[in-house]
């Protein structure tokens, strides 16, 4: 294992990677984020943001260069071989991604039971519990389109954590949420973060979003890499794109 983690010392890892489909949508990018450190990527629409996430879960593969997950080289795995990366890596999409035909607790309930040690005597128990852990305690029967963007964000949350990840990646997780659900999100994942020592990778316009969660951030720019370091850097930096960006409370493009 150590070989492993000498060739693979941070726990996500692009190495110079580009993707291009009509035009370059990633080109030459290399960025990181440490095990239980959690990483913002920003930019405008359309520069690579969600593609990046895609590349993760192994639903797009790179053009060129080599991705990282879980201290493991992933460009070149097989369809049944991610199956394994992805119960250490799950994604919670903007959508949610919830089953509408399902309660709370059973959409919560169907990703317990892809687990290999799921334990049917206490299963309600677990559900219970995450949906505790997420605030959303008495939403158990409710269905998905009883519930709020915001809630059925953080439904989706609990769902992720059935599965007991590594690693959590959030699609522009308050998008279209009242400043008010925003800030429980956000406290949301700040608590996952410490109490699970979750790994994390965050797609977000939000600037104070970003700012609350994120150790480390990458700014995407025409599809190559602007900025990458420590978020309070990031105030330091001179770049034109970056100066704009930070002008905006909160950026909406």
């Amino acid at each position: 294992m150590s070989g492993v983690v000498d060739s693979y010392p941070h726990y996500l890892e692009f190495r110079h990677v580009s993707k291009t489909f009509d035009s370059p949508v990633l080109v030459d990018c290399s960025f990181h984020v440490d095990a239980g450190q959690t990483l913002g990527i920003i930019g405008r629409s359309g520069v690579g943001k969600s593609v990046s996430l895609k590349h993760i879960m192994g639903f797009l593969r790179p053009d060129e260069g080599r991705i990282i997950v879980g201290y493991r080289d992933v460009t070149d795995l097989q369809e049944a071989e991610w199956r394994e990366i992805r119960r250490k890596v799950t994604m919670v999409f903007q959508s949610g991604a919830l089953f509408d035909s399902l309660t709370v607790g059973e959409n919560i309930l169907f990703s317990l039971e892809l687990r290999e040690d799921y334990n049917e005597v206490n299963r309600m128990d677990v559900v219970r519990g995450l949906l505790e852990m997420v605030d959303l305690g008495e939403y158990e029967d409710s269905y998905p389109s009883d519930l709020s963007t915001g809630h059925r964000r953080a439904v989706a949350m609990a769902r992720a954590l059935a599965a007991q990840p590594e690693c959590i990646l959030y699609d522009e997780p308050t998008t279209m949420v009242d400043p008010i659900m925003s800030d429980r999100l956000a406290s949301l994942m700040l608590r996952l973060k410490k109490q699970l020592r979750l790994t994390s990778v965050v797609v977000t316009h939000d600037l104070d979003l970003m700012r609350r969660v994120a150790d480390t951030v990458v700014v995407l720019f025409e599809g190559r890499v602007i900025y990458f370091g420590r978020v309070e850097g990031l105030e330091e930096c001179p770049h034109p794109h970056i100066r704009e960006f930070l002008a905006m409370d909160r950026v909406e493009f």
